[in-house]
């Protein structure tokens, strides 16, 4: 019937828990329609292994008119790596979605005939998927018409590897988005800062940044990349200790629909380590932060932690405090209210907060 239909163009859209015998022929044969596939989306994250290979697998030469490529695949141990086809070509792709253990080929056209796309979403989540820093400008630089680009790694490469691999292959791309206006990037610090330093996004409307298992150290490329940005201002700024993340959201949206200005998250399980990495980022950004007025912390019990790494140096309390000078009302949770009330009897408390005039207490939690 397939073949036999009028020239229309298709749409291959399954995201069930498996496939049946009929359906995979259905989609097979829908897949040999290349010259008539508009948009293509596998979403099933249970789907046996090798099904979703054959489906993998198909996808290959080029498909002329297809503008969404969505593909999100299951998580992945050491034997489960789907790998895209190396002749797989989309001239005219739009958006593009790559989640869980598919890995696109270093010698891939797919990246770098996409000139037209708006949409890039990168979801890795098993270590073979790994591109390094200098590959993704590359690729980046073939994508000028970016609106929405998301870059998240699921897992660590220790920041000395990604330092080496700079060494070895330096850096020369930079580019600018005149249209991007949603960016995240979640990796470890010197993957995030190298790729930070070399992109300039000027409308950006929303930034979202994500650190990965570590003691997170300054990041000043993130400070010069928000200060090439146009339009973003603060003025609130929300501290979430969870149980293994710290989250920082600014200029919270009003509703569920839209995204804050900017968030971080850092992922580490222990009070102590995740007061000392925001610190750490936010004395470096206080510049960037010198508008904000209201300002909110809390923590989640973090039932896991020893004793001693939920007491946190009142050091580590005042270099995050001191980031925001401006603040005029502050909101505490009440399982901080003693932890920061050591504060008090430390000779520099009276440099704190010096424009505050409010301070409340809640034992409301996210």
């Amino acid at each position: 019937m397939l073949v036999h239909s009028p020239p229309l163009p298709l749409v291959i859209d399954y995201q069930y828990d498996d496939i049946t015998a009929e359906d995979e022929e259905a989609i097979m044969l829908a897949l040999e329609q290349r010259d008539r596939v508009r948009r293509i989306r596998f979403g099933i994250p249970i789907l046996k292994l090798q099904k979703f290979q054959k489906l993998i697998v198909a996808i290959d030469g080029e498909y002329p008119i297809l503008e969404h490529l969505l593909l999100a695949g299951p998580p992945g141990d050491e034997n489960k790596v789907l790998i895209l086809p190396e002749t797989l070509e989309t001239p005219h792709l739009r958006h593009l979605m790559i989640g869980g253990s598919i890995r696109i080929p270093m010698r891939s056209p797919l990246l770098g005939t996409a000139a037209g796309l708006v949409i890039l979403d990168l979801a890795m989540s098993h270590p073979s998927t790994y591109f390094q820093p200098t590959v993704l400008l590359q690729w980046l630089s073939l994508m000028p018409q970016l609106e929405i680009l998301v870059i998240f790694f699921y897992f660590s490469v220790p920041n000395r590897d990604v330092e080496r691999q700079l060494m070895r292959a330096p850096i020369i791309t930079h580019v600018t988005f005149p249209n991007l206006h949603i960016f995240a990037l979640q990796a470890v610090s010197a993957y995030s800062e190298a790729v930070l330093s070399r992109i300039t996004a000027p409308r950006l409307e929303n930034i979202q940044i994500g650190y990965l298992h570590e003691l997170t150290s300054s990041v000043p490329q993130l400070l010069q990349f928000m200060g090439r940005t146009e339009n973003i201002r603060f003025d609130r700024a929300e501290f979430y200790f969870y149980s293994e993340r710290a989250y920082v959201v600014v200029n919270p949206p009003e509703t569920e629909m839209s995204l804050p200005a900017f968030s971080i998250n850092v992922f580490c399980s222990n009070l102590d380590w995740q007061v000392s990495s925001v610190a750490q980022i936010f004395s470096g950004l206080s510049q960037m932060f010198s508008t904000v007025e209201h300002l909110t912390l809390e923590h989640e019990e973090h039932s896991q932690s020893s004793e001693e790494h939920n007491e946190v140096d009142w050091a580590e309390w005042y270099k995050l405090l001191r980031s925001f000078d401006n603040v005029k009302t502050l909101r505490i949770d009440e399982r901080l209210a003693e932890e920061l009330s050591r504060l008090e009897d430390e000779e520099y408390s009276l440099e704190l907060l010096p424009e505050l005039q409010e301070l409340t207490y809640s034992g409301q939690h996210r």
